[in-house]
C-alpha cells in the first residue's frame, strides 16, 4: 500500500488524479498539467513534496561525516543558512542519490533526499557513519511545499510569520532560514524562483490552502516533470543512478577533488574516469522534426549511438526536448528512432528554459 502525505485529503478534495510515484499516493494533475506548468512559469505554482525525505543530523563527527559522504564539498558551508547541492556516491563512483545538504548550526545539517530511495539512502548513510558520533534523524514528522514562480516569494512571504518575512526575502539562492520549527530555503525543481518550505504536519497543510487561497495554483508531477526537464535538472533513475557517475551526468560541477586529501567514498573511482578519458556525456536534445521524444529511445549520430534519458514535450518552447547519453565527441545534429522512424534533432546545452526564459530555441548548435 502506497504511502500518502497530509496533504493527500486536500488532493482528493481538489479532483486531483493520483497516481502511485516512489510508493506514495501523488497528484499527477488537476485539471490540466499544461495550465499548472504555464502557472509556474507566469505567476506562481505550488506542489506538495512531503514525500521527499528530511533529515536531521546532529552530533560532533556531523561534518566529518559529510566530508565522507559527500562528493561536492561541505567544507564550503562556511555559515549556518548556506546550502549545498551534492551527489552521495558508491565505491564504484555511481550516484546512490542526488540531495541538498544545509548547515544549521555547528556539526548540525538538514539534508532533503529523494522519495524513491529513502530505504537505501538511510542505509547507506548508517553505513558510512560506522562508528561516527552522530544522530541521523529521519524528520517523518514534517511536511514539505515548493512554491515556484515569478510571484512565489512575495506571494509566500506574505503569508509567513512576521519574524520570517525579511529574512525570508533576503535569502540568496541555495540559502535557508528557520524560526518556531518553520524552515524556508530559496530552492526548487522548476528553473523558477521560489522557496521550499518545511513545518510540522499541521501548519502545512494550512500555509498549503492559504497559499491556494491567495492564488497560488496547486499542480501535480506532470507539470513537475516538464518543468524540471525544460531546466535541465537530472531526475534519479533516468538521467542518472548507481551505476553512471556524476561525471558523465552533467554533475562533474558537483564534484569537489580538492582539498586533495578529502576521501569521500567514491572518489578513486572518479579519479580514475578522469585519468582514462570519458566516453559519453549527458547533453541536451531539440527535436527538429515532428513526434515526441521519450526515455529508452535510440540516438544515432555521427560518432556512435546513445540514448534519451529523459523527454517529452516543452509547454513553454512548444517542441519536444530530452536529456540524452551520448558519445562524448557527438555535436551538430543526430537522429532519434522514434517509433521506428529516424527524426531529426539537435544536440544543445542544457538549461532549454530557465526563469521563463528559452534559452536554446535559436542557439547555435553545441560546440
Amino acid at each position: 500500500m502506497a504511502h500518502q502525505t497530509p496533504l493527500y485529503a486536500d488532493h482528493v478534495a481538489n479532483d486531483a488524479r493520483i497516481v502511485e510515484f516512489g510508493g506514495w499516493d501523488m497528484p499527477l494533475q488537476y485539471v490540466s498539467a499544461l495550465a499548472e506548468h504555464h502557472a509556474v512559469r507566469q505567476s506562481c505554482g505550488i506542489f506538495d513534496v512531503s514525500h521527499m525525505t528530511v533529515v536531521d543530523l546532529t552530533g560532533p563527527d556531523s561534518t566529518r561525516f559529510l566530508m565522507r559522504l559527500l562528493a561536492n564539498d561541505p567544507g564550503k558551508l562556511r555559515s549556518v543558512g548556506q546550502g549545498l547541492y551534492s551527489c552521495m556516491l558508491n565505491d564504484a563512483g555511481g550516484v546512490v542519490d542526488d540531495l541538498i545538504v544545509y548547515r544549521l548550526g555547528d556539526n548540525v545539517y538538514r539534508l532533503i533526499i529523494n522519495a524513491a530511495t529513502r530505504v537505501q539512502d538511510l542505509g547507506w548513510m548508517a553505513r558510512v557513519a560506522d562508528r561516527d558520533d552522530i544522530v541521523i534523524r529521519h524528520r517523518d514528522d514534517l511536511l514539505m511545499i515548493a512554491v515556484q514562480g515569478p510571484k512565489a516569494r512575495e506571494l509566500a512571504a506574505s503569508l509567513l510569520a512576521e519574524e520570517l518575512q525579511a529574512p525570508a526575502l533576503a535569502l540568496r539562492s541555495f540559502e535557508c532560514v528557520r524560526h518556531d520549527h518553520v524552515f524556508v530555503a530559496r530552492t526548487g525543481y522548476t528553473g523558477e524562483d521560489g522557496f521550499e518550505i518545511v513545518l510540522p504536519a499541521e501548519a502545512g497543510v494550512v500555509l498549503w490552502r492559504e497559499l491556494a487561497a491567495a492564488g497560488a495554483v496547486r499542480c501535480g508531477l506532470g507539470a513537475r516533470d516538464t518543468l524540471r526537464l525544460e531546466a535541465g535538472l537530472n531526475l534519479y533513475g533516468q538521467d542518472m543512478d548507481a551505476g553512471t557517475s556524476p561525471l558523465v551526468s552533467a554533475l562533474g560541477w558537483t564534484v569537489a577533488l580538492d582539498p586533495a586529501d578529502r576521501q569521500f567514498r567514491g572518489r578513486a573511482a572518479l579519479e580514475k574516469q578522469k585519468a582514462e578519458g570519458l566516453s559519453e556525456k549527458l547533453t541536451g536534445l531539440v527535436l527538429e522534426d515532428r513526434g515526441i521524444m521519450r526515455h529508452g529511445q535510440r540516438v544515432i549520430t555521427a560518432t556512435g549511438e546513445g540514448s534519451i534519458t529523459s523527454g517529452g514535450f516543452s509547454p513553454t518552447m512548444e517542441r519536444s526536448i530530452a536529456l540524452a547519453r551520448l558519445p562524448i565527441a557527438a555535436t551538430g545534429t543526430c537522429q532519434v528512432d522514434i517509433r521506428g522512424v529516424l527524426r531529426k534533432a539537435r544536440i544543445v546545452k542544457p538549461p532549454f528554459v530557465r526563469l521563463g526564459r528559452i534559452l536554446v530555441d535559436d542557439a547555435p548548435v553545441q560546440k
